[in-house]
């Protein structure tokens, strides 16, 4: 494990990464989702795509990453793009990101763009959450904070008062017009059976951008788990694909 300190905003955040196949030229960036870190991505990639370089990242807050401030999305893609810089790996980079992962790495606007399970279509919520977000909108001015954990999602319990306003910050983003915007290609890697960001969404993204392709596997959230060298093979053929222009 490695640390970068990161000067942003006037706060210093300390970044733990891990670097595999030092020597290759074309650098991976693996970005987690929310609640996750660098070492789920490497377990699951980490011996697949022996010819690129592989930068395993916990972004700010999560792993061994600190996070000392409330952030947004494009914090998150700022303070990458300065921890890019000093690991040499600001050019010539493709970025793998799932779910929360997906959308720092859009914002960072890679030539080569991989979304596995991305967030960044705001999904509905069911009758049920909606009503419990109003029941605790209004208990909260009765001042019973202690019963908060009844209330908030499942990805925000047990976080820091940090953590829990940069999540309140972020889950409910809409990036629509940053997919229209992305101007690199895409390869667009879903589970089936996926519900936090559901096939849907997915479909949606493949609207929106305009160099893309989806490829569906069996599973859900994580079916990369279980799909890693699938997924891999699919990114190489991109890659080669790209190359070839």
């Amino acid at each position: 494990m490695a640390m970068k300190s990161i000067q942003y905003k006037h706060q210093t955040f300390q970044v733990s990464y891990d670097v595999l196949n030092p020597e290759k030229s074309k650098t991976m960036i693996f970005l987690h989702g929310w609640g996750s870190n660098k070492e789920l991505m490497k377990g699951a990639f980490g011996e697949t795509m022996d010819a690129f370089r592989h930068v395993y990242i916990d972004l700010p807050g999560f792993g061994n990453s600190t996070c000392n401030r409330a952030l947004v999305t494009e914090d998150y893609a700022n303070i990458m793009e300065l921890f890019l810089a000093q690991i040499n790996a600001n050019q010539d980079h493709m970025i793998l990101g799932h779910s929360f992962g997906g959308k720092v790495g859009l914002l960072l606007n890679p030539q080569i763009l991989i979304l596995v399970g991305s967030a960044g279509i705001p999904v509905p919520k069911p009758l049920k959450i909606k009503a419990k977000i109003a029941l605790f909108k209004m208990i909260k001015f009765t001042g019973i904070t202690k019963l908060r954990s009844m209330f908030v999602a499942e990805d925000a319990k047990k976080l820091s008062e940090i953590m829990y306003q940069t999540f309140k910050n972020v889950v409910n983003e809409d990036f629509t017009q940053t997919f229209k915007e992305y101007s690199g290609k895409a390869l667009l890697c879903w589970g089936k059976d996926d519900t936090a960001t559901p096939l849907w969404t997915a479909e949606k993204m493949v609207g929106l951008m305009s160099d893309t392709r989806l490829v569906v596997f069996e599973g859900d959230h994580y079916f990369f788990m279980k799909e890693a060298p699938a997924v891999a093979k699919e990114i190489e053929t991109t890659v080669l694909q790209t190359l070839q222009h």
